[in-house]
């Protein structure tokens, strides 16, 4: 992704930062389909899952604030955060179909979301990658 070069460049401490929190954001939406199934399997399954939403919407809103910084202070790109608005959005949406029980929408939007949030993650690792081995 070509906007995250300057910001790289100016601020690599921001672009860590990014990094960092779109790797917890995917790793905490594994974690809701982890204790999805367990959702289905046990009682306590019902805790873990609400836990793990609650953690899930906690670093959707880190991703957002991680953008900002890298976009502000850092000089870079504001196109992070229209990625990271956009998946707090769906997580919003996501937190209200569970509440509301609504499986038929939650499980798909749930895959959807963990899908992007890889290929998010995949685009800041390589896009660094694929910079430091240009910079040889």
């Amino acid at each position: 992704m070509p906007s995250w070069t300057t910001a790289q460049q100016r601020s690599p401490r921001f672009m860590m930062f990014l990094r960092a929190a779109i790797a917890l954001q995917t790793v905490a939406i594994f974690f809701q389909a982890a204790t999805a199934g367990v959702l289905l399997s046990s009682q306590h399954g019902e805790v873990l899952h609400s836990a793990g939403a609650r953690g899930m919407y906690a670093a959707s809103m880190l991703y957002v604030l991680a953008a900002i910084l890298v976009w502000r202070p850092g000089g870079g790109s504001p196109r992070p955060i229209l990625y990271a608005s956009g998946f707090l959005v769906l997580a919003s949406v996501q937190v209200v179909l569970g509440i509301a029980h609504v499986a038929s929408l939650h499980v798909p939007l749930g895959t959807l979301m963990f899908g992007l949030s890889t290929l998010q993650l995949g685009q800041a690792l390589v896009g660094r990658r694929v910079r430091a081995d240009a910079a040889v």
